[in-house]
């Protein structure tokens, strides 16, 4: 497990590395980058570069945390991906329910695997569900969990490619927001994001805009630290109420 520079989550936590594309935000995918850069590093964990590997030396890693955190679940894999199978999927949430102390997130483009897998199994309350969704082709993933019972429901719109028009939130807790990075990063426009937004604060979801990317909201392309993460001039991360709770 590791520090995290992503902004909405404190570490990460990779008891499986390596997938395969299924979508059009798969395709400049930033983990498979950095396997492969990791592969070339001599790091074991990489050895297989970025094809599916399940690592049971890492399930622990949570237990030797006892300080709360929030933990981002498989940010370099996909934990529903049909290379692993359910059996492996539960030693992972069995850690999950032996440390209540962390709050966990898990995001997948897996959307129909992951209903199938909670279809006869609980969430434990620690688990944030969520499922990305890049362009209008996506918007099918939320019908997976508007429903399902768990402490957060929430979609990721990272790396956002198209305008979404109009999102069914119902169900949804928090929204995410962000452009892609990278030498082959597409373009984001900031009224597809501002078109987010407005539904987000109609619905009184939380709104996280993580960043710009690798295009500024001018439209140039240039490095993602400078084009920074400002939105309309301000910064907007809002996280779920249950988050601020926990922290107290």
């Amino acid at each position: 497990m590791a520090s995290s520079s992503i902004e909405w989550t404190d570490k990460t936590w990779n008891p499986i590395t390596g997938c395969t594309k299924i979508s059009d935000g798969c395709k400049h995918c930033y983990a498979e980058v950095m396997a492969k850069r990791l592969q070339g590093m001599g790091k074991p964990k990489y050895i297989n570069g970025f094809s599916v590997t399940l690592h049971n030396d890492a399930l622990n890693e949570p237990l030797q945390w006892s300080n709360p955190c929030m933990i981002f679940v498989c940010s370099m894999s996909d934990l529903f991906h049909s290379d692993v199978p359910f059996d492996f999927i539960d030693k992972v949430f069995g850690v999950i329910r032996n440390t209540p102390q962390h709050n966990y997130q898990i995001l997948t483009k897996r959307a129909e695997r992951m209903a199938e897998y909670f279809a006869s199994r609980i969430i434990p309350g620690n688990v944030w569900i969520g499922v990305t969704v890049e362009n209008p082709k996506a918007k099918n993933r939320i019908d997976y969990i508007r429903n399902l019972k768990a402490s957060v429901r929430f979609i990721s719109c990272e790396p956002l490619l198209e305008d979404l028009g109009e999102l069914d939130l119902s169900g949804i807790n928090w929204i995410i927001v962000g452009g892609e990075s990278g030498v082959q990063a597409r373009p984001m426009k900031e009224e597809w994001v501002l078109n987010i937004k407005r539904q987000a604060d109609k619905n009184n979801i939380p709104f996280f805009f993580k960043q710009w990317g690798t295009w500024s909201v001018d439209g140039i392309k240039g490095n993602k630290k400078i084009n920074g993460k400002l939105l309309q001039g301000k910064i907007v991360q809002n996280m779920p109420a249950r988050f601020y709770m926990q922290k107290r």
